[in-house]
């Protein structure tokens, strides 16, 4: 009967046995045989154009088969990362006359004063580029507001104060901003005008505040190790009327 199970269970030994005679060596042999029984099959298939094999990539090792730029595996699913063109790079295509006026509106939603640089000046316009610029739905949709409303600006400019709108002065920038700066505000005939400010502002914003400059403005005092933390200071409680 003994010999009976045995054959049922191969060499095995009883659980017990095992559990006392398994060293840390006998562990690792089992590990190192697993592993080179696994690159075994994997090389079959590969050789036969498997799952994982390219046809015609015979000698390739798994890797390179794997993440051959013929593989259609290899890209992965739309949610995955692409292991062959991990960064991929895309053109700007805001022109310098459309990143002028950019930068100018840029500085009248974040001017520079006393705490910090202009928008412009921390590269806000840039950021706006390249956001616009991505080859992605919501991006390019991005792109036809913003560039639609560059236009408008200058159109606007011209017909109010004769000129393009970075030649404008300060107060006349304000003047037409003031119009569309909030949608539910705005007149009629300026309503896309004032989406395509949001979409500006809210960008400007993010390029702004995310730099150091930016977040030395706010105060923002995170990410940044602290002996001990008081909780809100007096007068921020009494204002909030918790004090």
């Amino acid at each position: 009967m003994a010999d009976r199970d045995r054959e049922r269970t191969g060499d095995r030994p009883p659980e017990s046995e095992a559990a006392e005679g398994l060293t840390r060596r006998r562990a690792l042999q089992v590990l190192a045989a697993g592993a080179a029984g696994a690159a075994a099959i994997s090389a079959g298939a590969c050789a036969d154009g498997g799952e994982f094999g390219v046809p015609g990539t015979e000698d390739a090792t798994d890797f390179e088969g794997a993440t051959s730029g013929g593989n259609p595996r290899a890209a992965g699913t739309p949610t995955d990362p692409d292991l062959v063109s991990p960064v991929v790079w895309w053109d700007l295509v805001l022109t310098e006359d459309e990143l002028a006026s950019l930068a100018a509106l840029c500085d009248v939603i974040i001017p520079e004063d006393e705490h910090s640089p202009g928008a412009a000046a921390l590269g806000a316009h840039a950021f706006i580029d390249e956001w616009v610029s991505a080859p992605y739905d919501g991006n390019r949709d991005d792109l036809t507001l913003v560039r639609g409303g560059l236009v408008w600006l200058d159109i606007e400019s011209a017909e109010r104060f004769g000129g393009r709108f970075t030649e404008l002065t300060l107060e006349q920038k304000h003047a037409i901003c003031d119009d569309i700066c909030w949608a539910e505000n705005a007149a009629p005939e300026y309503r896309v005008a004032a989406r395509f400010f949001d979409r500006v502002r809210d960008l400007t914003s993010t390029a702004f505040w995310t730099t150091a400059e930016g977040m030395a403005d706010l105060g923002f005092v995170g990410n940044r190790p602290m002996p001990r933390f008081d909780g809100p200071p007096p007068e921020v409680l009494e204002r909030l009327g918790l004090a």
